[in-house]
């Protein structure tokens, strides 16, 4: 099952939404779920370093010559029980990813029972709106705002389901979102502090929020 998470706008919450579902995956998941973060903050709002030798997928879309499995496979790290990570690592000046990109890194979650991956910020390059595209469930996480929804009507993918993040006295309710963007809210997450206080103390990995847990358990 591959779970790929976009958005249309920068600060939808995205990241945590994705870290979110792939920590409750692997609580209820038969084998191995891996979080693919193409969008550099994943280790950050898990509250773990980056690694040690800087190596990441940038890196291994950069190489041509790399195995699609068995090199992607090598850069996963552990974030807890049945959770891996495989993060984005740090750019590589002067370097382009190959043309088939797209097809290198979707070999590689073929190989894994599970995956969830955070597509990045608007914008995407590489294989991101590919694998959002090509996904079992593509999420779509925004706010209700009105440039948030003109964005994503703009936007070149139908999203399978759309992840709600819910503010106090917006206008748009999730109704209003299914209607705009054609397709069915799969879960409606409260603004809570709680998250952000979770993630600025490097407990979401520990500790997911019960609102957010609560919220996000019918899209895992």
């Amino acid at each position: 099952m591959l779970v790929a998470c976009w958005s249309v706008k920068g600060g939808s919450g995205t990241t945590v939404v994705a870290a979110a579902l792939g920590l409750l995956m692997a609580a209820t998941a038969a084998g191995p779920v891996v979080l693919v973060d193409l969008g550099g903050d994943a280790a950050a709002v898990l509250g773990l370093p980056e690694r040690a030798d800087g190596a990441g997928s940038a890196h291994w879309w950069a190489d041509a010559t790399a195995d699609p499995t068995a090199d992607a496979a090598a850069l996963v790290r552990p974030v807890g029980p049945g959770l891996g990570l495989l993060s984005l690592g740090p750019a590589q000046p002067g370097r382009t990813a190959p043309a088939d990109v797209g097809d290198r890194l979707a070999a590689a979650l073929s190989s894994w029972e599970s995956a969830v991956v955070d597509c990045g910020p608007p914008g995407p390059v590489g294989p991101a709106l590919a694998l959002a595209s090509s996904s079992t469930m593509s999420l779509l996480v925004l706010r209700p705002c009105f440039l948030a929804l003109r964005r994503a009507v703009a936007a070149p993918l139908r999203p399978s389901g759309i992840v709600v993040v819910a503010e106090r006295d917006r206008a748009l309710r999730a109704s209003d979102v299914e209607a705009v963007v054609g397709a069915p809210v799969r879960a409606e997450v409260p603004w809570d502090p709680a998250v952000a206080r979770a993630v600025d103390a490097g407990l979401l990995a520990t500790r997911i929020p019960r609102a957010l847990a609560r919220a996000l358990r019918s899209a895992a």
